[in-house]
């Protein structure tokens, strides 16, 4: 109940838009590998940002 109106972290919003990113790979992996390929590489520039604010 307190943390009702907590406002997500900058790390907290990059790991959603990765495990997004990651979803939408996995589903276009088996129509179209190469928009696949390019969500990942998204995905992987997501995860370097998160690293980044380790």
């Amino acid at each position: 109940m307190f943390g009702l109106f907590k406002k997500k972290t900058e790390k907290e919003k990059l790991q959603d838009l990765y495990a997004k990113l990651m979803g939408e790979a996995h589903k276009l992996s088996t129509t179209n590998r190469k928009l696949s390929d390019e969500k990942v590489a998204q995905a992987d520039a997501v995860m370097k940002k998160i690293e980044l604010l380790d």
